[in-house]
């Protein structure tokens, strides 16, 4: 089973530290809510996690997989909705990691496609212009995106932010099916109520981790207290003094790099 080993894990832009010295696993099958204040580093981590950023110090460790096992839902903010794509581009993208930028679609695709399509909700949208989706459609379309890559990794930066709430049920259904598949999820979610319903796992983060640990025991009012606490006391400036080195490991069949 894959695992998510993080080694003491310090991660930032420009030397300045936005996750501290973070230590722990996320087991294979594990589905993880990451939550705490805005600036806590919760979309950092998972930029670190699939090697989108380097460490500072510390590593991650996957363990049995690569990063092109990942599949990565971004925040729908940092998607280009002006961009001339339709709904089917969108999904397309999702076969890059595994055949490369310029390997054609096969038949085979189009059908996962149009399956993924009729499992979010969106069947009879391939040629609709991006533009033109309500945030939930683009949501619904970008967890398509997810099903067409069968990664046994999953990682969801912020879901269900201002998406209406059939969605949200009916994407946290998706989500549960995959935990129920074996399949290593982790999401950065703000809703603690969401989180206690459906997901067994969280770390509670404020750039150093708060708890990590079973739901009922990580989302208590002590630590979230602690948790709004402790980022509003950080300082934004402060820098960090261990840089230059490559800290990130790969596990995989054997190899190491």
């Amino acid at each position: 089973m894959s695992a998510i080993a993080i080694d003491d894990l310090t991660l930032g832009y420009d030397g300045h530290p936005a996750v501290h010295h973070l230590d722990g696993c996320f087991a294979g099958g594990s589905l993880t809510a990451v939550m705490g204040p805005n600036g806590s580093g919760k979309s950092t981590l998972l930029k670190g996690i699939m090697g989108a950023i380097r460490p500072l110090g510390g590593k991650v460790v996957l363990d049995g997989f690569g990063v092109r096992d990942i599949a990565y839902l971004p925040q729908s903010a940092e998607i280009d909705r002006s961009f001339p794509a339709v709904v089917s581009d969108l999904l397309a993208m999702g076969f890059w990691k595994r055949r490369g930028l310029f390997s054609a679609i096969q038949r085979v695709d189009y059908r996962a496609m149009e399956a993924a399509l009729e499992r979010v909700g969106l069947i009879g949208f391939e040629r609709r212009s991006i533009d033109t989706l309500s945030g939930g459609q683009l949501q619904r379309a970008l967890f398509a995106r997810v099903l067409v890559q069968d990664a046994p990794v999953i990682l969801l930066d912020e879901p269900f932010a201002a998406i209406d709430e059939r969605t949200v049920v009916d994407l946290t259904a998706l989500i549960t099916h995959w935990h129920g598949e074996g399949r290593t999820v982790i999401a950065v979610l703000h809703d603690a109520e969401l989180v206690r319903r459906a997901f067994p796992q969280t770390l509670l983060l404020a750039r150093e981790p708060i708890a990590w640990g079973e739901t009922a025991q990580a989302l208590t009012t002590d630590n979230l207290r602690r948790a709004r606490q402790m980022v509003e006391a950080w300082d934004d400036q402060a820098p960090w003094h261990e840089q230059g080195h490559d800290h990130y490991h790969h596990h995989h069949a054997g190899e190491h790099k």
